[in-house]
């Protein structure tokens, strides 16, 4: 039976349609209201849309209801509760109310906290986020909430998300005021977070401790074939795939999740989801619900989806391009450049403010993608480097540097691509050229920050990006605002001018992965924060902490529980892959070396008895390379496990993450060379695990 999807979208959102439909009309425009104006919503109302929102639900064959809230850390989290009420008879009804949908009081003690909590600690609110819809999943109501604590410090991701579109829409609006622009009332940022990830067999998975503890491998000798041949990027959808992509679609698509595109990437085994952009707070939400529906139903299809940053070595990572701009309510994209960029003056007082909020904040933005797994993905296979850069391609540039010298630009008109076949139709050349290497670039009406990890939060790289833009726009406002109305325009050149002139360093067109790259932009003053130990004393610096406690996105407090938070969860999880990877050492590899060269020694011993004048000197080659791999795998797993016991005893959390980086890293590192060695050596038949060709090749 075909496929209805006009149907079946949205249809387990408890979306506007269904509002509108099962709300009386004064409580519908009163929570329109709230949605819109972000003006406070009445008990009357939340009582009103408890009432419709639980009907629909049990229509829906959903039983119980969950606040779904993100914590701080890359997961979400729900406390399911039922809607029976019982009526003292032996009988229930089926109730929720307005105070149970508004608020929830889940244990705030045992999530990351900061140091905000003490473990005795324990209440928590979790509170109805009425801008991100409500929707049915495995038979329960799931809530949209944000989650702080009893004495108010915000807990999660949602609540400094939302107050960085609150403060990017005060100041965007002011900004569009002073040009003239007075009908605009408000200023949203959208996002489009495409999404990569592997997918291996399950059963394979099930073999391997590195994946199931870590995510990621920890040993592993390449694959005869990587990524080299080019011929898995955009192929054909093998069958196993295609089923999984069809299934994955048609769920997120009920939850709708705007899934647009889908294709194999470059490494093998690796692919992409692209969903449409929308308003960053449920493009957030519908990004954490993606990460989730496609572990699932990988699961179905016996297979394991990877959202690990560098699952593979010598590969690809995966990683999550965040498509960012911002919308006015009248409909315009305030990155679109029109056909002619260069009398935008709207486009480039906005395009300008992003260039100069990158250059002022790029070690922020660069700490809101950073963990321990993203930090073996930067600057790798077709990653971005960890310099943050802007991409503008040839004719912005030549713009941005026509207003620099006070000089006309000459713009080119549109160019038709023609390409020799005459079968072949004519179409137009964008203005602007794709850089795959460059961490954020402009892309025709948007920006494409390239920088994140496939398994992070898209919540922290935007909180950062909506405020700094903020921070700018309100400097612009602030230069603008006693400027006569006639004057106004040559006000406007002098400040595009002045900014250009002093942010241009952050421009850069060209290829981000070469060595000379790296020298230029130290000449220009660029950060490179290689490691994430390297980039997090940043996120506490004067002008940083200044930047999000005035713009009130955290408290002083907030800001440094979230600093604290990322020490530990860098901490955590080198420590588990260091144990993970002693482990799969000690117990299966080295045994698999030691009974190879038992089996190696009886075959020699055996020709001997045999043929007493044979040569046995393959079997001797072999048993002095795999002695000489047992013992340093020997001597390096010894200096792991001491290096990681020491590393463990420190008190203070960035030395520790230091030493982690610098010691427990550089141990595995060399370990795993070995590892790897001894690993080519052995017949498929004695390994213990299931090599990089079976992992990437038997989908």
């Amino acid at each position: 039976m075909a496929l209805n999807i006009p149907e079946i979208y949205g249809s387990l959102v408890f979306n506007d349609k269904i509002m509108r439909s099962k709300l009386p009309k004064d409580m519908y425009k009163a929570l329109k209201k709230t949605i819109e104006n972000g003006t406070h919503l009445e008990l009357d109302v939340a009582n009103s849309v408890a009432v419709a929102m639980k009907e629909w639900a049990i229509e829906n064959g959903a039983t119980h209801y969950t606040h779904w809230f993100q914590p701080m850390t890359n997961f979400t989290a729900e406390k399911h509760d039922s809607f029976i009420s019982p009526t003292g008879d032996g009988q229930v009804i089926m109730d929720f109310s307005g105070k149970e949908l508004v608020k929830g009081e889940p244990d705030a003690s045992s999530f990351p906290s900061g140091g905000l909590r003490a473990t005795f600690e324990a209440r928590g609110y979790t509170a109805w986020d009425p801008t991100s819809p409500a929707f049915i999943k495995d038979r329960t109501l799931y809530i949209p909430t944000a989650f702080c604590s009893y004495s108010g410090e915000a807990l999660d991701k949602k609540t400094p998300l939302l107050r960085s579109m609150d403060t990017l829409n005060r100041q965007a609006v002011k900004v569009l005021h002073l040009l003239g622009n007075k009908e605009i009332r408000h200023v949203t940022t959208t996002v489009g977070p495409e999404q990569e990830y592997f997918l291996v067999d399950k059963d394979l998975y099930k073999k391997r401790k590195d994946l199931i503890f870590c995510g990621r491998t920890l040993i592993g000798a390449p694959a005869p074939k990587g990524q080299e041949m080019e011929d898995h990027y955009f192929g054909t959808l093998k069958p196993r795939v295609s089923a999984y992509m069809h299934d994955l679609d048609e769920e997120l698509w009920k939850l709708g999740i705007p899934a647009k595109t889908k294709h194999n990437e470059v490494a093998p085994a690796q692919h992409e989801l692209a969903p449409v952009f929308d308003t960053t707070n449920v493009a957030v939400d519908h990004n954490q619900l993606t990460m989730e529906i496609m572990k699932k139903v990988a699961d179905k299809h016996n297979m394991v989806c990877l959202l690990n940053e560098k699952p593979f070595e010598g590969i690809n990572g995966s990683g999550k391009h965040n498509n960012w701009s911002m919308i006015t309510d009248t409909g315009v994209n305030l990155l679109d450049p029109g056909k002619t960029p260069a009398e935008n003056t709207q486009f480039l007082v906005f395009l300008v403010a992003v260039i100069k909020a990158v250059d002022d904040y790029a070690d922020l933005l660069r700490i809101s993608v950073a963990s321990a797994g993203n930090d073996h993905r930067l600057g790798a296979n077709e990653a971005p480097p960890a310099i943050v850069s802007v991409f503008l391609g040839d004719e912005l540039t030549e713009v941005l540097k026509a207003i620099e010298s006070d000089q006309y630009f000459n713009s080119h008109d549109a160019v038709q691509m023609d390409i020799g076949a005459k079968v072949l139709p004519h179409f137009m050349k964008d203005n602007t050229d794709r850089n795959r290497t460059s961490p954020f670039a402009f892309t025709g009406n948007k920006f494409e920050f390239r920088m994140l990890g496939s398994s992070s939060s898209v919540a922290n790289p935007n909180i950062i990006l909506n405020t700094a833009v903020a921070e700018v726009l309100r400097q612009f406002a602030e230069e603008l605002k006693d400027v006569p109305a006639e004057q106004m325009e040559k006000a406007v050149h002098n400040l595009l001018k002045e900014t250009i002139s002093a942010h241009k360093r952050v421009i850069f067109n060209g290829n981000g992965y070469t060595d000379e790259w790296v020298q230029e932009a130290e000449k220009r003053g660029l950060y490179n924060l290689v490691s994430t130990p390297d980039a997090l004393p940043h996120m506490i610096a004067e002008k940083n902490e200044k930047l999000l406690t005035e713009h009130k996105i955290f408290t002083k407090a907030e800001l440094y529980s979230r600093y604290e938070i990322k020490l530990e969860n860098y901490v955590k999880t080198l420590h588990i892959e260091s144990c993970t990877m002693a482990e799969m050492i000690r117990k299966e590899l080295l045994p698999a070396v030691s009974a190879c060269m038992e089996q190696t020694a009886r075959t020699a011993s055996l020709k001997k008895s045999v043929v007493p004048d044979i040569s046995v000197s393959s079997e001797t080659a072999l048993l002095k390379k795999l002695t000489a791999l047992e013992d340093a795998m020997t001597e390096k797993l010894d200096k792991l496990n001491e290096d990681t016991k020491d590393a463990e005893s420190m008190t203070d959390p960035l030395e520790k993450a230091k030493t982690y980086q610098k010691t427990v890293l550089a141990d595995m590192e060399s370990l795993r060379e070995s590892a790897d060695a001894a690993e080519v050596l052995l017949p498929d038949s004695m390994l213990p695990y299931p090599a990089y060709g079976e992992l990437l090749f038997s989908i």
